[in-house]
């Protein structure tokens, strides 16, 4: 005998939504039930959950229910004042939203329908990664136990929100060691495999650009050997020296340049501002536990690099560091065979 779940059983809607976690890892389905659950559990008109776009103030829808194209398409939400707003009282309830000045757009959601709203904050670990929204169609208070309920089911969305990014991160990260080690066994040709890492580390970490320059100790200039996504203009600026630009990363520690046109550690910072770029990571990159070199990555927004991010980033200048070390380990024996063989033919011409 199948039992009806009552219109607002909402331990039972919570446990649908965890139990989808066991039987699917795909993100889309999860969302989506989610949507459908905060409306029938509390007798909504629609609801949508937005996230936030990384590195823009807006929040895009990412699952909805119950509206039209056209009201999700008239005006992404404010990220900033958005979050604001919610996380001031742990929520925004909106019993007339066709003429309350919190909200915007008034004719829009007269037009579409709607009449209250709703809105929690998606938290993962202390951070808001998005918004879930409620819409309902009558005027309506809503309750301590319904505003409870909506923020447990926003909270499931950004587990599975963060839970398909660790899951993306993973293969990522995976497809990046994987070609850089097929590079190191299959080639020798060392300006092949610093392209390919420099290539491959701005992609996945969504950066403007990177760069790998090396450190010429007789000059005491770093020597570009790669790049990505820099203009010839800027490559063309001139000599970068060690002691002008980001010093402290040829002492072996990583170092993160909020804003490269203002930072004194930085040289060229005109150019960079020309550039379009913003903020910098500099990594440095090691052959046994000598730095030989760095790898820079640049953004065009101000942006902060998470734990994993500097992790893999030091990762793969260290595999860098090893291409480099094999390469020359390889041309040193090439030479000393080379040395033998001749010594050889000598010694046999005494005959």
């Amino acid at each position: 005998m199948t039992v009806k779940r009552s219109g607002n059983d909402y331990f039972e809607s919570i446990c649908e939504v965890v139990r989808a976690f066991g039987t699917t890892l795909n993100k889309d389905e999860i969302l989506e039930l989610i949507v459908d659950n905060a409306i029938k559990t509390m007798n909504g008109k629609a609801a949508c959950l937005f996230l936030a776009e990384e590195g823009e103030d807006i929040y895009q829808p990412v699952a909805q229910k119950g509206l039209s194209k056209n009201y999700l398409h008239a005006d992404p939400m404010k990220a900033k004042k958005a979050a604001s707003d919610v996380l001031q009282g742990g929520y925004l309830a909106i019993k007339d939203a066709t003429t309350d000045p919190r909200v915007e757009n008034h004719e829009a959601k007269k037009k579409e329908g709607i009449a209250s709203i709703l809105v929690v904050p998606a938290m993962f670990k202390g951070k808001t990664v998005g918004v879930l929204a409620l819409y309902t169609d009558t005027p309506r208070d809503f309750s301590p136990k319904e505003i409870n309920f909506l923020k447990a089911l926003a909270e499931q969305g950004a587990i599975a929100i963060e839970h398909a990014r660790l899951f993306e991160q993973l293969r990522r990260n995976t497809r990046i060691f994987h070609n850089i080690a097929v590079s190191i066994q299959s080639s020798l040709d060392i300006k092949k495999i610093l392209h390919i890492l420099s290539a491959d580390v701005a992609e996945a970490l969504d950066v403007k650009a990177s760069s790998i320059r090396l450190l010429n100790e007789k000059t005491n200039v770093l020597e570009l050997v790669s790049s990505y996504g820099l203009s010839e203009e800027y490559l063309s600026k001139g000599d970068v020296h060690a002691d002008k630009s980001i010093s402290e990363t040829l002492e072996g520690k990583p170092v993160w340049i909020e804003d490269a046109t203002k930072d004194e550690r930085v040289q060229y910072r005109d150019e960079k501002k020309k550039e379009g770029i913003v903020s910098m990571l500099s990594v440095p990159i090691k052959t046994k536990e000598k730095v030989i070199g760095e790898l820079r990555l640049y953004t065009d927004r101000r942006r902060e690099f998470t734990e994993d991010e500097l992790m893999l980033v030091n990762a793969l200048a260290h595999l860098g560091g090893l291409a480099i070390q094999n390469a020359s380990l390889y041309l040193m024996l090439k030479t000393d065979i080379k040395e033998l063989q001749d010594d050889m033919w000598s010694h046999r011409s005494w005959f």
